[in-house]
Order: C-alpha cells, then sequence, then structure tokens
C-alpha cells in the first residue's frame, strides 16, 4: 500500500467515523446546525446567568454586611 493509499484510506476512515458520531448525537439531518445554533445560545445564556447569579450573591452580601455594621453603629451611638 502507497503512502497515499494509506493517507486516502485514513481520510475515509476519519469521515465515516466523524458521521457515524453525528448520527449517534442525533445531529445528521438537515436541522443540525440550526440545532447546534440554539445549543450554542443556550450555553451563552447559561454563562450570563451564571454570572448574574454570582454578582447578586455578593450584592446581598455586602447588603448584609454593611446593614448589620450600619445597625451595629446606631446602636453603639445610644439610638435606643
Amino acid at each position: 500500500m502507497t503512502e497515499q493509499e494509506l493517507d486516502a484510506a485514513i481520510q475515509k476512515a476519519a469521515q465515516e467515523g466523524a458521521k457515524q458520531a453525528l448520527k449517534e448525537v442525533g445531529l445528521c439531518d438537515g436541522e443540525a446546525y440550526d440545532d447546534v445554533k440554539e445549543l450554542r445560545g443556550l450555553l451563552d445564556s447559561w454563562r450570563a446567568t451564571k454570572q448574574t447569579i454570582g454578582r447578586t450573591i455578593a450584592q446581598m452580601l455586602t447588603t448584609a454586611v454593611l446593614t448589620a455594621l450600619a445597625i451595629g453603629i446606631f446602636m453603639g451611638w445610644g439610638g435606643d
């Protein structure tokens, strides 16, 4: 077997393997492009949601700490 024949056989095997893998995950039809595009959109939304949740939790904790400090200061100055 020559090197060109070997390269052609490897290329064909790789293409068939890729087709089989896509078929197994359900991305072998005409809607596959739209499916992948939608999945990417969902992933981007998930990432943005995680960031927003993290910021919100940090803001809530900061607000709670500052509120506790303000109450402590108020009580210490004789706000009875």
